[in-house]
C-alpha cells in the first residue's frame, strides 16, 4: 500500500492521564491538523478521545478502538494519525483493528522533518533519528533502507526483509551517519571557535515553530529566509551578520523551531545544531501572542531548551522575549500586552511581518549585548593603527583624539574584549 501527499486521513488526539493540563483537546487537534497539512496530507476528520486506562495493546480501549475503525470506514480513510506515541505492538495492532496505516506524532514529525532538511546535514540528522526510532519497529516487516524516496518517511509502503539482515544494516547506517556528523560537529566547532577569536556576538532566535521566527530574521536582516504560516517551515540553520546599535557586526541565527513533545531522536540527532543556540551571547524567543496556546507554547521552548542544558538554572545565556503578531491583535488585547510589556526590560512588542517595533528590539538586543560593558581610557601610539582598527570593531568608540603624539580614546568593552585587549589577542 503506497500514501501519497494529498491522501486523506483522520487525526485521534488521545487524552492519556499523564498528559498535562497546559492544553485542550480542541488546540491539540488544531495542531495536529497542522502538523499533517504541512506534508500535504488532507485531515477530513478528527476526535478527540478520553483515555481513562491506557491499553498495552491498542492504547485505546475496545470501545474506542471500534469507534476510530467506523470513523475511519465512514470517511473512506487509509490513513490513521494518532497524536500521541505509541509502541510498536500498539502501532501494529491499531492497523489491524482500524484496517489503515498508521502514524504516530513521532512518526509524523519526523517525517515532515525528512521532506524539509534541505542540507547534507540535516538530512543525516533526519536520517538518524528515522533509524534510531524505526529500530524498535522492524516487526513491521518493511525496509526503508532499500528506497532511495527523500526524508527517509513512514508514508511509502511496507517492503520485505529478515529481521536480523534489517537490525544489521540500520546498525551500520546509524554508525556510519555518526561518524560523518561527528566531521561536520568538528568542522561547525572550528567555525564557532574562530568566531570566538573575532569575536562578534551571537543571537540566536529560538521560539515554538511557526512563531514568526523566520520572518523576523528576514525582516532583521535582510535576508529572504523562506517564511510561511506552516508548521516547521524552515529547519536548517541560517546564519546572517546584522548592524546594530553600537556594533557593527553581530551574527543573527535563525533555528529550527520546536513543538510540544518534540521526539527524544529528533532532539539526539540535532543536538550538534541547537549547540549554535547554547554557544549564543544572547536568546530572542520568539513568540506568537495571537495563538490561544501562546502561554503553552512558552513553557514548551522553555522545557526543550532545559532538555538541552539551557534552562535558567543551568546558566543559559540571557534571554529576550520577542512578543510577535501584534497585527493580528484587536486593540484591546494589543493595549493590555504593550502596557505590560512596558512594565518589563525583557520584553518587546513587535510585528515582524509589518517591521513594527523591531527598531525597539534592535535596541533592546545591543543593551543586553552591552551588559556588563565598562569604559575604558587607552592611549596608544599613532603607529599602532591595527590596535585602533580593533577597537572600534569590536567596542563602542566614545572619544578619540589626539595627546601628544599619541591617540587617546575612550571605548566601551566587554569583559571578554578588554581581556582580550589587555593580552594583546587583537590579531
Amino acid at each position: 500500500m503506497e500514501v501519497a501527499r494529498g491522501e486523506r486521513a483522520i487525526v485521534v488526539v488521545p487524552e492519556l492521564p499523564r498528559d498535562s493540563a497546559r492544553r485542550s483537546g480542541e488546540a491539540r487537534i488544531e495542531e495536529a491538523q497542522g502538523l499533517a497539512e504541512a506534508i500535504g496530507i488532507a485531515v477530513v476528520a478528527s476526535r478527540s478521545i478520553r483515555v481513562r486506562t491506557v491499553r498495552s495493546a491498542t492504547l485505546l480501549g475496545k470501545g474506542q478502538v471500534e469507534e476510530v475503525a467506523a470513523l475511519a470506514k465512514a470517511n473512506d480513510v487509509k490513513l490513521l494519525i494518532v497524536d500521541s506515541a505509541l509502541t510498536p505492538v500498539q502501532q501494529k495492532n491499531l492497523e489491524q483493528e482500524v484496517g489503515a496505516k498508521v502514524i504516530d506524532r513521532t512518526g509524523l514529525i519526523l517525517e515532515i522533518f525528512g521532506e524539509r532538511a534541505a542540507t547534507a546535514e540535516g538530512r543525516m540528522q533526519v536520517e538518524l533519528a528515522h533509524l534510531d526510532y524505526q529500530a524498535g519497529r522492524l516487526v513491521r516487516s518493511w525496509t526503508h533502507l532499500e528506497r532511495q524516496r527523500g526524508g527517509f518517511g513512514f508514508l511509502g509502503g511496507p517492503g520485505e526483509t529478515q529481521i536480523e539482515a534489517d537490525r544489521r544494516l540500520i546498525r551500520d547506517r546509524m554508525a556510519k551517519i555518526r561518524r560523518e556528523l561527528d566531521q561536520v560537529k568538528r568542522t561547525r566547532t572550528l567555525h564557532r571557535d574562530r568566531r570566538k577569536r573575532a569575536p562578534w556576538p551571537v543571537v540566536a532566535l529560538v521560539g515554538y515553530t511557526n512563531a514568526g521566527k523566520s520572518t523576523l530574521f528576514n525582516r532583521m536582516t535582510g535576508e529572504g529566509v523562506f517564511a510561511e504560516d506552516l508548521l516547521f517551515a524552515t529547519l536548517d540553520p541560517t546564519m546572517r551578520d546584522v548592524r546594530l546599535p553600537g556594533f557593527d557586526k553581530v551574527i543573527v541565527s535563525d533555528t529550527v523551531g520546536f513543538v510540544s513533545d518534540l521526539p527524544t531522536e529528533l532532539i539526539a540527532a540535532f543536538r550538534a545544531t541547537l549547540e549554535e543556540v547554547a554557544s549564543a551571547d544572547l536568546l530572542i524567543h520568539v513568540r506568537n501572542m495571537a495563538h490561544p496556546d501562546r502561554e503553552a507554547q512558552r513553557d514548551d521552548v522553555i522545557d526543550v531548551l532545559a532538555s538541552l542544558g539551557l534552562g535558567t538554572e543551568e546558566g543559559g545565556p540571557p534571554r529576550i522575549e520577542a512578543w510577535n503578531k501584534l497585527d493580528l491583535l484587536d486593540a484591546e488585547e494589543r493595549g493590555r500586552l504593550t502596557g505590560e510589556a512596558a512594565r518589563r526590560d525583557d520584553v518587546v512588542p513587535i510585528s515582524a511581518l509589518t517591521g513594527e517595533g523591531i527598531d525597539a528590539l534592535k535596541e533592546r538586543v545591543a543593551e543586553a549585548l552591552r551588559k556588563g560593558e565598562q569604559v575604558h581610557d587607552i592611549r596608544l601610539g599613532a603607529s599602532e593603527g591595527g590596535k585602533i582598527a580593533w577597537l572600534h570593531a569590536r567596542g563602542e568608540v566614545l572619544d578619540q583624539h589626539m595627546e601628544d603624539d599619541e591617540v587617546a580614546m575612550s571605548v566601551r568593552l566587554s569583559p571578554e574584549n578588554w581581556a582580550r585587549f589587555q593580552s594583546g589577542s587583537t590579531a
